[in-house]
């Protein structure tokens, strides 16, 4: 039994050689009373976790606010879009959007033209990327596969790719440019062909979706890649590069929209295309 019990106990007996009729009523009420709020105080404490008769209580710990090693790196601002536009009819309008891609800290100019999940109809996009860059040029596959996922940046539905094709190249007014054709998910799936120049200081890259799921005849690619006009004053050298040549030069034609929803690109289909 603890000390303090004990003692309590001892209040309620009464002393050695009296008898109980030596305390009154009112006198053995109080020592009742006081020896169990004495017994419940004892209680208590003993109760308490990691309370140590005698010892102070410790004084409640300041949490410190947690402070990154590093700052967040700030949002790119907005960047006004240059006049980057596709000299070839459609029926579709063209969408331009430019933004700094954070990951390099490159300007990118994006132009759009239908969507990949509309099968009957042409489907184009274009990236120009400027700026220099630490990081190595991504292969081709790489490229697409970025480009599919970042649908949303262009407001478009992101894409994955299914499946690759032949490789290849053709000359344009930038010079050589590899192709790929490659097989796009969605709605159904759609093979088209991507392209990345390799030949200037700049990059174009992006994908060419002819009408009912048939990749593109590589010289249509040729003209659509012709087609691109591009206006920015603040940079001459990139604009000069695309008038170097027109895509009448080249034996192109100037269909109109309704004649170009027909074409595989801006040819008439092939022979092989017919049954």
């Amino acid at each position: 039994m603890p000390a303090g019990a004990a003692h309590a106990v001892d209040l309620i007996e009464p002393a050695a050689g009296t008898g109980n009729a030596a305390l009154s009523p009112v006198s053995l009420g109080l020592r009742i009373l006081l020896a169990s709020a004495v017994i419940a105080l004892l209680c208590v404490c003993a109760g308490r976790p990691g309370h140590v008769a005698g010892e102070l209580p410790a004084e409640p710990r300041i949490a410190t606010p947690f402070v990154p090693s590093t700052r967040a790196v700030p949002a790119p601002p907005p960047v006004a879009a240059a006049h980057f536009d596709l000299a070839e009819p459609g029926i579709d309008p063209v969408r331009v959007s430019a933004r700094i891609d954070p990951r390099t800290g490159q300007r990118e100019d994006a132009l759009t033209r239908g969507d990949v999940a509309a099968i009957e109809a042409v489907a184009v996009r274009v990236t120009l990327t400027r700026g220099a860059s630490r990081h190595p040029a991504p292969t081709l596959f790489v490229l697409m596969a970025r480009r599919a996922a970042g649908g949303p940046a262009v407001d478009r539905p992101a894409l994955s790719v299914l499946r690759t094709g032949a490789r290849g190249q053709i000359l344009t007014k930038f010079g050589a440019v590899e192709t790929l054709d490659v097989t796009f998910s969605g709605f159904a799936p759609r093979t088209c062909t991507g392209f990345v120049t390799r030949d200037t200081d700049f990059q174009l890259d992006g994908w060419f979706c002819a009408p009912l799921g048939y990749p593109p005849e590589p010289q249509a690619l040729v003209c659509l890649i012709d087609a691109l006009r591009l206006v920015d004053l603040a940079d001459p050298e990139t604009t000069a590069a695309f008038v170097r040549a027109s895509p009448a030069e080249r034996g192109c034609l100037a269909a109109t929209g309704a004649e170009a929803a027909g074409r595989t690109g801006s040819l008439a289909p092939s022979a092989r295309n017919k049954k």
